[in-house]
């Protein structure tokens, strides 16, 4: 295998597959990057067996050839070259890659070949439920939305995931761990048909970083077991979990008897203080009395000491303490756009709704309380 390529399109290359390898005692080929090399195309993939990646990349090809190369190592010496604007010479000699950029030279040795998982594709296997072109940035806001309320652990799979369907003209976005709930609407004509997914939480980081590298447009497929967007010369592939979603929208209260609106940024800078002396459990109590004109946010640390902060906000309804976790509630800021929050509550044991304040309403955020 003898080719020479762009370095810039190489580094790119490399730097969007090398984070998708992992780490895997019994497979030792899966830290690698595959580089298949053929009419004038260079492409350079990886995978975890959760996720697989493929890019394409034009070259000028002496000699075609396929080599698996172990990602960290040639991931580390590109990210150490400065100069873009070059051709990288890149040859296979007696089973080593050889890589020559800038004024440095590089001998890497290669792994067999032969146990590198093939990349499924979407209709191969899996029979193609659906097939959808999306705007990728829809996508992606959709994703980074509500992502972060999904459990981190896989005792519940579903719960561990991104929960993607269609409901009216609307794609929806909606994730839990039990103690809260992000939900996010993607308006897209009512043409557009997908099926339920749900996307694994490991798996979208990785995801929505290829993703941004992307097209303005995705071609995304659907399958049983499979996901996969493509567009330009860039594949990833998921696989799905196989479960029921809850029904979340059972838990989601209808109406409320106290309400909360405030600055975004003063609440947000309430609870930072707050963190500095929470408990072992993160603890915010909130006091909400509409006809004293108070709204208070305050924790205490037996061994720190404690700190009560007022924040300026239009009060209505009946007067409330009660308690959340305040990085939850900190987690949702990142997913609001507007100045100013509401904070909607129905009573002590049941769970507060924050809505941003603006024209957007596609965002709800729900928490649960704690009890003392």
């Amino acid at each position: 295998m003898k080719f020479e390529i762009n370095f810039k399109k190489l580094k790119d290359a490399i730097n969007l597959v090398e984070r998708i390898t992992g780490k895997h005692m019994t497979l030792p080929v899966l830290t690698c990057v595959l580089i298949e090399v053929d009419n004038n195309i260079a492409i350079f993939k990886a995978t975890n067996l959760d996720i697989g990646v493929e890019i394409s990349v034009p070259i000028k090809t002496t000699t075609k050839g396929t080599i698996a190369v172990p990602g960290n190592i040639l991931s580390s010496f590109i990210s150490q070259i400065q100069e873009d604007n070059q051709v990288a010479k890149v040859e296979v000699i007696s089973g080593n890659l050889y890589i020559q950029a800038n004024k440095s030279k590089v001998v890497i040795k290669t792994l067999p070949i032969e146990d590198f998982p093939s990349i499924p594709r979407v209709g191969d296997k899996d029979n193609v439920i659906e097939e959808v072109s999306f705007r990728s940035d829809l996508f992606i806001k959709g994703l980074k939305a509500v992502w972060y309320s999904a459990s981190v652990s896989s005792v519940k799979p579903e719960l561990s995931s991104v929960y993607i369907y269609k409901d009216g003209d609307c794609i929806v976005f909606a994730a839990t761990d039990s103690f809260r709930l992000a939900e996010k609407r993607i308006k897209v004509p009512l043409s557009v048909k997908i099926n339920e997914i749900l996307l694994p939480f490991k798996n979208i980081a990785d995801v929505t970083r290829v993703l941004e590298s992307m097209g303005e447009t995705l071609r995304v497929k659907m399958g049983k077991n499979l996901i996969s967007f493509e567009a330009d010369d860039i594949y990833i592939v998921s696989r799905v979990i196989d479960g029921t979603f809850p029904d979340y929208k059972q838990i989601i209260p209808k109406d409320y008897i106290t309400e909360v609106i405030t600055l975004k940024q003063d609440l947000l800078n309430a609870l930072k203080i707050s963190n500095i002396f929470s408990d072992k459990f993160n603890q915010v109590h909130m006091t909400i009395d509409p006809k004293a004109k108070v709204f208070d946010v305050q924790t205490k640390n037996s061994d720190i000491g404690e700190n009560k902060t007022n924040i300026d906000a239009t009060l209505t309804g009946d007067k409330m303490e009660i308690n959340f976790n305040y990085k939850y509630i900190i987690d949702c800021f990142q997913s609001i756009d507007a100045d100013s929050v509401s904070l909607q509550l129905s009573g002590i044991n049941k769970p507060m709704v924050i809505r941003p304040i603006s024209g957007d309403q596609t965002f709800l955020y729900l928490v649960m309380p704690m009890n003392r």
